[in-house]
């Protein structure tokens, strides 16, 4: 069981490892996507700028609409890198699917691991997938190599510098709220 837990970490690594090098290849080092980081991150940096030297921008309308317009820029920016991103997406999932399939095959109802818990139930579709038995604080190979690609892909990203920088990522994306509907 342990032996088949570091195959699985190991195997996380180099589908996280190939993955990033699909994506340097695919996105990181067109020009288009260096051009949209850069404009972003100055545009990031300007709009903190704005914000910071506006004190009050309820008495200040002209700032407050300068604000909102490099707003939209910025989310329309975020918008078209996400875009250059997506065809990377699409080819690393196909290619991790594939992958899945075959270990998933060759890890079929090896139990690969010990839970310290009982997963909830809504869960335990994942962590207890093709194993026999009903001790549900057993393993599956997918649960443990999803936990891992998350985990370490994230760091890779990191370690190699594409991760989005903090400065880009607090500002307001698809999600969040405007500044509108924000409580003070």
């Amino acid at each position: 069981m342990f032996a088949d837990t570091l195959l699985i970490v190991v195997i996380s690594i180099c589908t996280a490892l190939f993955a990033e090098g699909v994506t340097y290849i695919l996105v990181y080092r067109t020009d288009k996507y260096k051009k949209l980081k850069s404009s972003i991150e100055k545009q990031t940096k300007k709009l903190d700028k704005k914000k910071e030297t506006v004190t009050d921008i309820s008495r200040q309308p002209g700032h407050k609409k300068k604000i909102e317009k490099e707003e939209e820029r910025l989310k329309s920016e975020k918008r078209d890198l996400s875009y250059v991103k997506m065809q990377s997406m699409l080819v690393i999932g196909f290619i991790f699917t594939s992958l899945m399939g075959m270990f998933n095959s060759i890890f079929d109802g090896r139990v690969v691991g010990k839970l310290p818990f009982t997963p909830i139930s809504f869960i335990q579709g994942i962590t207890h997938r093709n194993l026999a038995g009903d001790d549900f604080t057993d393993c599956s190979f997918i649960f443990l190599y999803i936990l891992c690609t998350m985990s370490i892909r994230q760091n890779i990203q990191k370690m190699l510098g594409f991760a989005p920088s903090r400065a880009v990522s607090k500002v307001s994306g698809i999600f969040t709220p405007p500044a509108s509907f924000k409580q003070s």
